[in-house]
Order: C-alpha cells, then structure tokens, then sequence
C-alpha cells in the first residue's frame, strides 16, 4: 500500500496515575472518526516520565498492554507507545508495537537519560526493532536515543520511518525541532516524532512539538504547546522519489556495531 494513515496523540499526561491516564486516553482516542492505521502515543503514556518504577512497573499481561490490545482491535489498527515494565527483576523503558491481533513486538530504550537519573533505575535495550506495517518499514526509537545518530543510522533502506516517542522538555525543544529534521535527512526517511505536553510532577513543562517530517525535511506536521489529536497521509511515492533524485545513502560510510553496540 502506497499510503499510510498515521494518528498521533500529543497527550498531556497525569503524573503517575496508570488508571486516570488510560482512562482520558481512551476517552480522546474515540473520537477518531476515520480509518487509520497507526496510532502513536508518547514515551511512557500511562505514567508520565517516572523515575519510580518500582511503584508504576507492570508485566507483560498488566493492564496498560490489555488497554493496548482494546484500542487496537477498536480501531483494527496498530497502537504504539512506551511503558514501564517489570522483568527478570529489572525495569524497561518499554516501546509496544501492539497489533489488533493480539500479537506484538517491543523495543527497550537503548539510551537512557542520565541527567534525569533513568540510567539508575532503567536497564537499557541492546536490540533495535524494525517492524513493517502496509508495505512500509518502521523502526521505532525512544525519546533520548534521537541525539544518538549512529544508533539511528539507516543503513542500507533498513527502514522507511523513524518513529521517536518521547517526553521531551520544553528547556531544550530547539534541540529537539532541529534533530528531528537532520535525522530524516540525513537517513532519507520520514520521521514521525511524538511528544507530551504541560508540566509533570517535578514541575518540567513539556510543549509537544510533535511533527512529522519528510525525506527532504519538508513538515507535513507540526503543532506546539496544545494538546493535539490528529491523522494524516504520507506517501510511498515521495520516499521513492527522495531516494531515486537524491540517491546519498549508497554513498554512506560503512560501519558496524558490535556486541556492545560500540564501534
């Protein structure tokens, strides 16, 4: 399919509170009229970013991924976003990539944020995830690791979008409305980039600027400081098109990441 119809929910969140979160979420998700295909919710959706995970943490089958797996079948669409999870005795970032279905795939956060102390509470991912979705190839990021580009790169059309969830501060949103185009740039792909808004429990005020951008770092979305429910279109003909006119990733260094994801 040439087309995919996108949703992304620049939410504001409730501090540490699984049930009202989920509740207001999936009061705002019904008003979705039209048929998509991705719904896309920010870094830790049902929490806020919380640096309790022994408090919020959930298993596998815990209520968060059960409101997942309702959403996707109500809109028999994809339903993605992180949450906090509980394994083996460790706590996850967790992104889910939650189908309607019932199956599903996850990614942990691979850079976890120091300056906010998660690198002492979290265990960091090792693997990237690719998915595909329509006949479109999808690897999904997690806030922090977007000022990471190796861990990004795109090497040989490995994917099609760079999906970045995130929580992401206001204080440093220059940082984050001008990675986001390099990134799609630089790795000739779309990138689809959502954040939360309003202030969280330590009083950090978030301004969403969650957008889509193109291959050619064109915006075909972008809304700041209100929260903001919304669908649109991107098309495999413009990817194709970037690619073809403008073919820099065959010219690209070559690397590899080993065991440790170093150099």
């Amino acid at each position: 399919m040439s087309t995919l119809k996108i949703t992304t929910f620049q939410a504001y969140l409730f501090w540490e509170n699984i049930d009202k979160n989920l509740q207001n979420l999936g009061l705002r998700l019904s008003s979705i009229r039209e048929k998509t295909d991705l719904i896309v919710l920010p870094e830790m959706f049902s929490t806020g970013f919380s640096m309790n995970p022994e408090k919020f943490a959930e298993e596998m089958n815990g209520r968060s991924m059960k409101w997942m797996l309702e959403q996707a079948k109500k809109f028999d669409a994809v339903v993605t976003g992180s949450i906090i999870i509980r394994e083996n005795k460790k706590y996850y970032n967790r992104l889910i990539w939650m189908r309607a279905d019932g199956s599903f795939e996850y990614y942990d956060k691979r850079h976890l944020f120091g300056l906010g102390e998660e690198d002492q509470h979290y265990t960091a991912g090792t693997r990237k995830l690719f998915v595909e979705l329509n006949g479109w190839k999808i690897c999904p990021m997690i806030c922090y690791d977007l000022r990471f580009p190796v861990w990004l790169r795109n090497v040989n059309e490995e994917y099609d979008i760079l999906l970045i969830v995130a929580n992401w501060p206001e204080r440093r949103s220059l940082h984050w409305r001008t990675l986001i185009p390099a990134r799609a740039i630089e790795n000739q792909a779309f990138v689809v980039a959502v954040n939360r808004i309003g202030h969280d429990g330590n009083e950090i005020y978030h301004s969403g600027d969650s957008m889509c951008i193109d291959p050619l770092g064109k915006v075909v979305y972008y809304k700041p400081n209100d929260e903001d429910l919304y669908t649109f279109s991107i098309n495999k003909e413009d990817l194709t098109h970037a690619r073809t006119s403008f073919p820099f990733l065959k010219d690209a260094d070559t690397f590899k990441l080993n065991e440790n994801n170093r150099f």
